[in-house]
């Protein structure tokens, strides 16, 4: 009985160590719920901005409610409200949606006159492979930016294709600023928006928002390469008894793109 017990012990501890030390690799993305558990109106999560930035210090997602568009740059948390405006937020704040990582950058590319697609296409060419996840900054000068954002929701929430029915969309020229996302492989679509998933914050942090459209005059593009991703799921009500057997594909496209 005493060796039993010991074994467990040693166990618990080793379970624990394990944990920590997966969630304090630089090359982990956390993440918090799924895109499709938002697309289906799960818009209330557990987890507090505090808690999300011990597991990094760059990222994206939404504020409870839907309120907004998630930037964590630098270590610090913006929301994009409905009104365009670019607000710092409270680290008791709490988010449905995020997927935050510590960026460390394994690769550094100048460009320069590259629409939204070519942008796309460069970096597709300088990652090696596209199974894999990689976090993305891009900082510089952009001759046009478009982008939106959506206003917060009150229960029984919609469905997130049609909140973003009514978004508000904001554009902006000859601003220098940041993009700030992730690049999801296809085999996992269903946690996170397939391809690219970026929002952008102005360097003067005074506009932004969920990125549309770009036009990049010059900037250097940051790639970070990501092995691994820890997903955590809510135990909330809602994600508990929501049923997820529907394909999202098509309303992902109408609803983030």
């Amino acid at each position: 009985m005493k060796n039993r017990f010991t074994a467990l012990v040693i166990l618990f501890f080793v379970l624990q160590l394990t944990t920590t030390i997966a969630q304090n690799k630089p090359d982990i993305i956390f993440q918090t719920s799924t895109i499709d558990a938002l697309m289906n109106g799960i818009y209330d999560g557990p987890i507090s901005l505090k808690d999300l930035k011990e597991k990094g210090n760059f990222g994206v997602g939404t504020y409870n409610g839907l309120d907004g568009e998630m930037i964590l740059l630098d270590g610090i948390f913006y929301k994009v409200d409905f009104s365009g405006k670019v607000i710092k937020m409270n680290l008791t704040t709490q988010s449905p949606f995020a997927a935050v990582t510590k960026f460390k950058a394994d690769k550094k590319i100048s460009a320069s006159r590259l629409s939204f697609k070519e942008l796309q296409e460069l970096i597709d060419k300088n990652i090696p492979s596209n199974n894999l996840f990689y976090a993305i900054k891009v900082e510089g000068k952009f001759s046009y930016v478009k982008t939106r954002s959506v206003p917060k929701q009150q229960k029984p929430y919609p469905k997130l294709v049609e909140v973003t029915k009514n978004q508000a969309v904001f554009e902006f020229k000859d601003i220098k600023g940041t993009l700030v996302g992730i690049r999801t492989p296809e085999l996992a679509k269903g946690i996170n928006v397939p391809g690219y998933h970026l929002h952008f914050i102005s360097k003067d942090k005074t506009g932004g928002g969920h990125l549309l459209a770009c036009d990049i005059e010059n900037a250097e593009i940051l790639i970070d390469q990501k092995q691994d991703i820890l997903l955590s799921l809510p135990e909330t009500k809602e994600f508990l008894d929501a049923n997820f057997s529907k394909d999202t594909s098509e309303d992902i496209k109408k609803a983030e793109k």
